[in-house]
């Protein structure tokens, strides 16, 4: 359903109405108005109306006059303002539109409701690149690909980007895209293939209306590997050329992410960057060191690549609060990692990651109110960049409540968004706020996505001990001593970076009523 100026626009039941007034309207017209509405505020050629209500079929340019004709009379739009004539191209629907998903004869708001008003931010979603190359071990290239063009997209304050993490949740399945489009609460979708051949490169792209399923925009590009970037680019440019009455006309000459001085330099970012990934997805050791070889390798050909020093950054500060290996409580660990962030913003002061991993890293030096400005530098150079971790500097910088909004309205732009993030920080959060009951809860659920990661366990050991529940707080410091059986109390508050010594005080007691070792 479609609601406008005072009517409805039923496409189940074929009607029109007006109030609780039956509008009659043959069954061509309404299928006119309908087309026009699905594609409010975006003009719409004669050609493309008649291909899409009388398919196969010729007709002429006074049978289609005659339908707008009927549709403007049924909505009372006698002075052409609701339905514009484009002189000699076509019509465009003016009026804000909101939609209706039906049931039955009752109708209720959807999720894409508020989206479906043309006044308000558009919201895109671009979904993972399928990778053609017949080659598995491309994935890591698609996947790329299909992120850079996120960021690049993000980058427009006037568009509303869903996050990676939840559009990759659709990564080789087979969903319509309009309940894709209801998920991720996108009233737009990209999608695309990849197809790499040597030194070629075939990207396809397409972009659809999640609340139609019109296809707005499609495209082939064959070019080489090193043109990528402006394969990129152009991709960037159709869709916010598609989507132009949203975007800021100042904003269509942005800064793009600086490309490496050479192809491998990015090649190898790429590869060391999906390792990382696949790390937070399956908690082993093996791709955090892969990361880190194929990040020094792409810095090794490119020293002033920013994102790549960016990402070796957080392989090192990884390695200091996990128990990896040596680099676990290792003070040079993380002396390399504010190193290796200093030297990215340095690099691309612009570059929102480089301040985001840089402020991530400021954290566990205690630097919290520097930590803070370098999260906000970041969300100012990219309105739609997320990331979470600033909640996580928040709830140790004795901010928990604040860290809880924060994480609230990144759902809207990250619904699927990593469990230690959406769960455990919220958990957090409310622990801080002595909400313990409710954090339990969300530490649980935690715990129960990431078994083998100590984190979450340490924090539901804290929980419970708190709620006094002593026997399930032991249990949670059993798991936390079989994923670290070096795990102690005294190294433990070296990464425990609380503003507020009293905080990081009264999580220590909590583990040692948990039974964890003092030393």
């Amino acid at each position: 359903m479609f609601q406008f100026e005072g009517y409805t626009l039923d496409v189940a039941h074929n009607s029109l109405r007006a109030a609780d007034r039956e509008i009659p309207l043959r069954p061509k017209s309404f299928e006119v108005l309908r087309y026009l509405i699905e594609n409010a505020d975006r003009l719409v050629t004669k050609e493309e109306l008649i291909r899409a209500i009388w398919p196969n079929v010729i007709v002429t340019d006074d049978a289609l006059m005659h339908c707008v004709s009927e549709a403007r009379q049924a909505i009372a739009d006698s002075k052409q303002t609701l339905i514009a004539t484009v002189p000699r191209r076509g019509y465009r629907f003016t009026a804000p539109v909101l939609c209706f998903t039906a049931n039955s004869a009752a109708a209720a708001p959807s999720p894409l409701a508020e989206e479906g008003r043309v006044e308000d931010r558009p919201s895109v979603a671009v979904l993972p690149f399928a990778n053609l190359s017949g080659d598995p071990q491309q994935d890591y290239f698609s996947d790329g690909i299909t992120e850079d063009i996120t960021t690049e997209l993000s980058r427009f304050s006037e568009l509303m980007v869903i996050g990676r993490n939840s559009a990759f949740q659709y990564k080789g399945k087979a969903i319509d895209l309009r309940q894709i489009g209801l998920e991720l609460n996108a009233r737009y979708l990209l999608e695309g293939s990849i197809r790499r051949s040597g030194d070629r490169i075939r990207i396809t792209a397409q972009l659809v209306d999640a609340v139609t399923g019109t296809h707005r925009w499609a495209e082939r590009y064959d070019s080489e590997l090193v043109d990528v970037f402006a394969v990129q680019d152009e991709v960037v440019r159709a869709i916010v050329a598609v989507l132009a009455a949203h975007v800021k006309r100042a904003e269509t000459e942005r800064a793009l992410l600086k490309p490496p001085a050479a192809w491998e330099a990015y090649d190898h970012y790429l590869r060391g960057a999906e390792a990382f990934f696949s790390h937070r997805r399956r908690g082993t050791k093996a791709p955090v060191y892969e990361a880190r070889r194929l990040l020094e390798q792409s810095l090794a050909i490119d020293p002033d690549y920013a994102r790549a020093a960016a990402a070796l950054s957080q392989t090192y500060l990884y390695g200091y609060y996990e128990p990896l290996d040596g680099d676990y409580l290792n003070p040079a660990a993380l002396e390399r990692a504010l190193e290796l962030a200093e030297t990215a913003v340095r690099l691309d002061s612009r570059l929102p990651q480089a301040r985001a991993d840089l402020g991530h890293v400021l954290l566990f030096k205690r630097r919290h109110d520097a930590a803070i400005a370098e999260f906000e530098h970041a969300f100012a150079l990219n309105p739609n960049f997320i990331d979470n971790r600033v909640a996580q500097v928040l709830i140790y910088a004795g901010e928990p409540a604040r860290a809880i909004e924060i994480l609230e309205a990144n759902i809207r732009l990250d619904p699927f968004s990593p469990p230690f993030y959406s769960l455990g920080l919220m958990g957090l959060a409310n622990y801080m706020l002595q909400r313990h009951e409710e954090a339990v809860r969300l530490f649980r659920e935690c715990a129960s996505r990431l078994p083998n990661l100590q984190w979450p366990h340490l924090w539901l050991a804290s929980a419970y001990a708190q709620l006094g529940q002593i026997e399930e707080a032991r249990k949670e410091a059993a798991e936390v001593l079989r994923i670290n059986p070096g795990f102690t109390i005294k190294g433990h508050k070296r990464i425990l970076p609380y503003k507020d010594p009293k905080d990081a005080e009264h999580r220590l007691d909590v583990l040692r009523k948990a039974g964890l070792p003092e030393t």
